[in-house]
């Protein structure tokens, strides 16, 4: 006989980390950083026909203070990288960052001087997207991995050391130029 079966029925175990990791995931706010072709993709996903609203995301947010969740669709130019930065800036925390596309995930076919080889330059990214432009299911695909993520996120002193972990494990991993692969 478990814990459950002596408990009387209503009664919910849980942790406020789960309870909050479940709140946070259900309201995301995103905002409309549509740069490019991936933009039209995006704005579909917010359409009766794939209906966003299922997940807590009705309405794509004008407003960076409003916004916690940054969808950023298509190339990013040299010029519009400190705009990005500034809107990312202005997001409360916690916030999330989600790349949309090959130009925004690594340049795309951009490889020039004035696209930004890959948004991770400018701000911090959760989900790559790739695709040229992806379709609206995988960006829900992408939005509900995103929602994985953020209901197992950790709290207070506990998040603190999950971050310390992560950072010393990419410290410790070898460099892209000791990895030996299919392109070397």
């Amino acid at each position: 006989m478990g814990l459950e079966e002596a408990l009387p029925s209503g009664v919910l175990l849980t942790t406020v980390e789960k309870v909050a990791g479940y709140a946070r995931k259900g309201s995301l706010w995103p905002a409309t950083f549509g740069l490019a072709c991936c933009a039209i993709e995006m704005m579909a996903v917010g359409g009766a026909r794939y209906d966003l609203a299922r997940f807590g995301m009705e309405v794509f947010r004008a407003s960076p203070r409003q916004a916690d969740l940054m969808i950023v669709a298509g190339r990013v130019s040299q010029k519009m990288a400190p705009v990005l930065r500034q809107v990312y800036d202005q997001m409360p925390g916690p916030k999330w960052v989600l790349a949309m596309g090959v130009c925004a995930s690594s340049g795309g076919m951009f490889n020039n001087y004035a696209i930004v080889q890959g948004v991770d330059h400018v701000v911090p990214v959760d989900i790559y997207l790739p695709g040229c432009p992806p379709r609206p299911e995988m960006l829900i695909d992408a939005i509900l991995k995103l929602h994985d993520q953020i209901q197992d996120t950790k709290m207070g002193a506990n998040r603190k050391a999950e971050i310390m972990a992560l950072e010393s494990a990419a410290l410790a991993a070898p460099s892209t130029l000791e990895m030996k692969g299919l392109l070397r």
